[in-house]
């Protein structure tokens, strides 16, 4: 019981977690804290997603975890080329 009810405060706090860097997304001051406050969200989705399946008891939302994982991975290394280089992807003419 008391188990259960560690499990909803925690999936209310990474909701408030997730609430107060959506408004960075949306209010920051430069585009490195736009993807920042993004990659934070991803990062924040998988826990709340870990802490459904643990309260669940199940093992089906593991595929869905790993997924939004190498999809933020992927987008904060975009972001990163597009800093350093100007363009994600390069093409030679």
């Amino acid at each position: 019981m008391i188990f259960n009810t560690i499990l909803i405060l925690a999936l209310v706090l990474l909701l408030a977690a997730i609430l107060f860097n959506l408004y960075r997304v949306v209010k920051g001051p430069s585009s490195a804290d736009r993807v920042q406050a993004l990659d934070s969200v991803g990062i924040n989705l998988i826990a709340s997603i870990a802490v459904y399946s643990v309260l669940l008891h199940t093992h089906a939302f593991f595929d869905l975890i790993l997924l939004i994982g190498i999809l933020s991975f992927i987008g904060t290394v975009a972001f990163a080329r597009f800093m350093e280089r100007g363009a994600v992807i390069e093409r030679k003419r």
